[in-house]
């Protein structure tokens, strides 16, 4: 039964805050530069000041981060990473080069102890334009003429590394997902049809890929229920079997989409693929406040625990033969977002992410995080980034993209911002705090050459923390002394 407008206000009249957070993870604030859920904005400052020195908060964390003498990645003392691959450097099974531009990854646990990652390769337009494409490995190319693709990466005990190609001949591939039945879902972020770069085949699709059986892999095919557009990341609700999508684009801003499987389907590996390009139910997010009011843009939120109602309006052509997704709905159909990418199931819902909005949306911010309850059907904002006034400063966070939950508690982060870029944590109790830092691309505020880390996700025994520099590519395997986070 659809959550009315009514019904959303009657409820939020009646309990109060007791609808205002929904997940474990409570309202993220207090980040540097963020907008505190609470008035001490007093402490808010600071945090953010104690950050920008490098230090961390009352316990929280590991501490400063130590500069690395490789120039790769500082950490904070006491832990270490490895290079798993190295685009130009490591060399996959074939004898191919590690393709270029590593994005989202996903870990899977392997046989005899080892784990499986599948890492996307996001590369847009021709091959021709990129040194590193992914190989055209014979029975996994969807276009020849595409350059992105997935590699599968396993890292055996010992440290022991292989890398094969998961899918070839697919463009851009950015975020994704992983499934509950153990395999990939690899993201298109482009609408390029036909024609364009050369292309054979239309593009901005999903496509399954399987770490563990290479022969489910073979004769790629676009799951088209799950619509063409610049898909950025997917989630499976577990128990309801909703898929849900993100769209990072402009012009106008992008949406975020639920997709509801046609009744009697049954999920499982390899099944999205026997779908009929329209099964099941193609939707779009519409949100409104809790005085039945509607919201265009989630960027109107300029308050930690802001709560939103939300209905579902079904996609007239999610193929976009004609007309883009997003461009097929009028004014006041539905709610529109500023560059929605990375998201995680977690705590019974999704954590969505909005990078940043400038001018293209009603308020300007560096990055929101929010959770979708499929269960009440309310989006709460959890994390929220004031517009950073000096990208350059170290320790001053901006700019969220992927995003994973902690084993030990909280999210976190990948950063994607306007300067130096970090890994950095944010905890159930409201602190951020850092991991990492990108040493490699760090660069100038007169010379910026700064590299986003994707990939962000944890070994299924939470051991290691799995992240990416996307340029030049390279996959990093993080280890140290994890601790809860409260």
């Amino acid at each position: 039964m659809p959550l009315t407008r009514r019904d959303f206000a009657r409820r939020s009249a009646a309990t109060g805050a007791g609808v205002a957070l929904a997940g474990s993870v409570g309202a993220l604030a207090t980040a540097p530069g963020a907008l505190a859920a609470t008035d001490d904005t007093a402490a808010a400052g600071a945090d953010a000041e104690s950050a920008r020195k490098g230090g961390h908060h009352h316990g929280v964390g590991y501490g400063p981060l130590v500069p690395d003498p490789d120039g790769i990645l500082a950490l904070p003392e006491g832990f270490s990473y490895k290079v798993i691959t190295y685009c130009g450097k490591t060399k996959l099974e074939s004898g191919e080069f590690t393709p270029s531009n590593h994005d989202g990854t996903s870990t899977f646990e392997g046989p005899r102890g080892t784990t499986l990652l599948v890492n996307n390769h996001e590369l847009a337009g021709a091959r021709a334009d990129w040194p590193h494409p992914v190989p055209l490995t014979e029975g996994l190319v969807y276009d020849p003429m595409a350059a992105g693709g997935c590699t599968v990466v396993e890292v055996r005990r010992g440290g022991e590394v292989a890398e094969w190609v998961g899918i070839a001949g697919t463009a851009t591939n950015c975020a994704g997902g992983n499934t509950p039945w153990g395999t990939w879902l690899t993201c298109e972020e482009t609408e390029d049809k036909a024609g364009k770069n050369g292309f054979t085949k239309d593009h901005g699709y999903v496509f399954e890929v399987d770490p563990y059986d290479r022969r489910a892999n073979r004769s790629p095919k676009p799951i088209k229920a799950l619509g063409r557009y610049a898909h950025e990341a997917v989630v499976v609700d577990p128990k309801r079997g909703h898929l849900y999508l993100t769209e990072d684009a402009s012009g106008p801003n992008g949406l975020f989409y639920r997709w509801t499987p046609p009744h009697g389907f049954t999920h499982g590996r390899g099944k999205l693929r026997t779908l009929a390009d329209d099964a099941g139910t193609y939707e779009a997010f519409k949100c409104f406040d809790s005085g039945g009011r509607f919201v265009d843009d989630l960027s109107r939120a300029t308050k930690i625990g802001t709560v939103y109602g939300v209905d579902w309006v079904e996609v007239p052509d999610r193929d976009a033969k004609a007309v883009s997704v997003r461009k097929q709905f009028a004014e006041g159909e539905i709610t529109r977002a500023r560059k929605l990418e990375g998201m995680w199931w977690g705590d019974g819902g999704v954590y969505v992410v909005s990078s940043f909005a400038r001018a293209e949306s009603p308020v300007a911010h560096d990055g929101q995080v929010w959770f979708y309850d499929p269960k009440r059907r309310t989006l709460t904002l959890k994390v929220l980034f004031g517009v950073n006034p000096d990208p350059s400063v170290d320790g001053a966070f901006d700019g969220p993209d992927n995003i994973t939950v902690s084993p030990y508690g909280g999210l976190v982060i990948a950063e994607d911002g306007e300067g130096v870029q970090h890994l950095f944590g944010a905890t159930d109790g409201g602190r951020t705090y850092p991991i990492a830092r990108n040493e490699l691309n760090i660069g100038t505020a007169q010379e910026p050459e700064y590299s986003e880390f994707t990939g962000v996700t944890f070994s299924p025994d939470g051991r290691t923390l799995f992240a990416n520099i996307q340029s030049p590519g390279i996959m990093l395997a993080i280890t140290g002394p994890w601790k809860r986070q409260k």
